[in-house]
């Protein structure tokens, strides 16, 4: 029998992290919010969930419409209705709280943005603070332990695998040194994220996503590794709904194929509009849904269309509503893979959580996993210091890939300790 849990208080902060601009979606972002919320049930008990904000990616629109600090505020007042919300009710578990609150936080998004279509992982991406906050007191308030105990037994079979090892997927931008990327590539990362959908017309995008994909291929199209079925280097394409038509994405894989790398295309991720309900089930390699997997139904109505995996970000999506897109997809044999938001350290633990225990995709050993933050937040070091297991070996990447063995298990990645940084953000009392 779960405990019933009422809150009894809440309260929110934030954190700006700069960034060496990171370019997708036709645009960029310099900064990123790090959200905390802090959560204290009647029992006197508190926790802090942490989140990180990216207008860009939740919604281009909103994004486009404002400054870059004008739309994380938005966000953040998303946030702190939720706090609002919640503060005095009763849960039995996050699922259900994430439930009672997300449509009236998403109209209250429509409504702030002045956006009547905000994509609902706008809404999403501003509750995952207060998500993990309420898992957090889940697991003290019923005595759960790891990260397997926590999770209802329901949404376990989907995450009933236990990777050795899970690929650490660093990202590129459009435009990035080449040098950069071969140097990732010497130091043992096999499989490589690629931002394409490139800024400016359909026209200009297409030509530069080609020459960016030709240079890239040229420099590293040969290395080989011991760590895919095919012993080659693996792309992973990102355009961020930026192609127009599928003709737009069936032009770049002719091109591919023209320059012998379509075979080391892992998966295509989110090429098309959220609106696009084209086909994309025999273009011949496989297509992946991200940001418009917004929900359940979302990620199956995308699998209708022929994509062939659902990225899952229960970063940026909440953990609550990944649990229910992967249980949906292991019902139906649809793999998941795991990919970042550039959060902080702390937050590609709780991710690497659910990668570690995904079934790794056909042409794989691996769990896979996208992490850049490393490469992008000016203060990355800085950040791994505010980790309550900073320097465990399940923190750093060796060779392309993270090991996560038993006491990555057992530890449960370090999600259940204390964070004092995070903390030090919220006076009690």
């Amino acid at each position: 029998m779960q405990t019933k849990i009422k809150i009894k208080d809440t309260s929110l902060n934030f954190e700006r992290e700069s960034l060496y601009p990171y370019r997708f979606g036709g645009s960029a972002v310099t900064q990123l919010w790090q959200t905390a919320a802090w959560l204290q049930s009647e029992s006197g008990v508190s926790r802090v969930g942490l989140g990180t904000q990216s207008p860009l990616w939740s919604d281009g629109n909103v994004a486009g419409a404002h400054s870059e600090n004008g739309a994380n505020a938005l966000m953040f007042a998303m946030s702190e209705k939720a706090l609002q919300l919640i503060k005095g009710i009763s849960f039995s578990d996050p699922m259900e709280l994430l439930d009672s609150i997300l449509p009236e936080v998403h109209a209250y998004g429509k409504k702030i943005t002045g956006e009547s279509d905000l994509r609902k992982t706008f809404a999403l991406n501003s509750l995952v603070c207060i998500d993990n906050a309420a898992w957090l007191l889940y697991a003290h308030e019923n005595n759960f332990k790891t990260f397997d105990d926590m999770i209802p037994v329901e949404y376990r079979a989907g995450l009933s695998y236990r990777n050795e090892k899970v690929a650490s997927i660093p990202s590129f931008p459009v435009g990035t040194a080449i040098e950069k990327i071969k140097a990732a590539a010497d130091e043992g990362y096999f499989i490589l994220k690629l931002k394409t959908g490139s800024k400016g017309t359909q026209k200009e995008m297409l030509a530069q996503d080609l020459e960016f994909l030709t240079n890239v291929h040229k420099a590293i199209g040969h290395y080989e590794t011991p760590h895919t079925k095919d012993g080659k280097i693996h792309y992973y394409i990102d355009a961020n709904g930026r192609y127009g038509s599928i003709e737009t994405l069936l032009r770049f894989l002719d091109h591919a194929k023209k320059i012998g790398a379509f075979d080391q295309i892992a998966v295509i991720e989110e090429p098309l509009g959220q609106k696009d309900e084209s086909y994309v089930g025999d273009v011949g390699v496989t297509i992946a849904a991200d940001e418009s997997a917004h929900t359940v139904q979302d990620a199956m109505d995308r699998v209708e269309q022929g994509y062939g995996t659902i990225v899952v970000k229960a970063i940026a999506k909440t953990l609550s509503m990944t649990l229910k897109i992967v249980q949906a997809c292991h019902k139906r044999k649809v793999p998941c893979i795991s990919a970042d938001l550039t959060v902080n350290p702390i937050l590609v633990d709780w991710n690497k959580s659910i990668a570690a225990r995904l079934a790794p995709l056909p042409m794989m050993n691996f769990g896979l996993l996208e992490t850049n933050g490393h490469q992008f937040y000016k203060n990355w070091g800085k950040l791994e210091s505010y980790h309550p297991r900073a320097g465990a070996e399940w923190t750093q990447t060796k060779n392309g890939a993270y090991t996560t063995g038993r006491s990555f298990y057992e530890e449960s990645g370090g999600i259940f300790l204390t964070s004092e940084h995070y903390q030090s953000l919220f006076i009690e009392g």
